[in-house]
């Protein structure tokens, strides 16, 4: 169940939310949350790290995945009235790029979550464009201590 009314936009909260900070923010939209799954966005700018020649390249397609991991701990920590927490990527599997967007176009990015035992999280992730998944994979990550 979405616990969302509207899409949340405003970087400001949503930069509360995740550990990583300006330049190295790849989420900048909250459109669906619940326990076991999340939808985040981003806007991809021409000033973004992982802009090159007019697209957003694999890495930051990689670390948009992991934000939005983030972001789902971070949104869930915000409802318990607790601090986002720090994670890291444990592991990455199954990682697969089969197109980079351009940049000024926005990515939607779909986590969800498969296990999440001992502060380490296995999802699953795949991220649209234009109507169509452009990047998909696993990924584990664990919280710092």
């Amino acid at each position: 169940m979405n616990i969302l009314d509207s899409p949340l936009t405003d970087k400001a909260f949503i930069g509360n939310l995740i550990p990583q900070k300006s330049p190295f923010v790849m989420v900048d939209a909250l459109h669906y949350f619940s326990e076991d799954k999340i939808i985040s966005g981003l806007t991809i700018n021409r000033e973004n790290l992982f802009s090159e020649n007019d697209f957003f390249q694999a890495p930051g397609l990689i670390e948009n995945m992991a934000q939005t991991i983030a972001l789902h701990k971070g949104y869930d920590y915000y409802l318990k009235k607790l601090p986002a927490p720090v994670g890291y990527i444990g592991a990455m599997k199954k990682v697969e790029i089969f197109k980079l967007p351009e940049v000024d176009k926005q990515i939607t990015t779909t986590v969800k979550i498969l296990h999440d035992i001992m502060d380490v999280t296995l999802v699953s992730a795949s991220i649209e464009y234009e109507g169509s998944v452009i990047a998909q994979g696993e990924m584990k990550t664990a919280l710092a201590k």
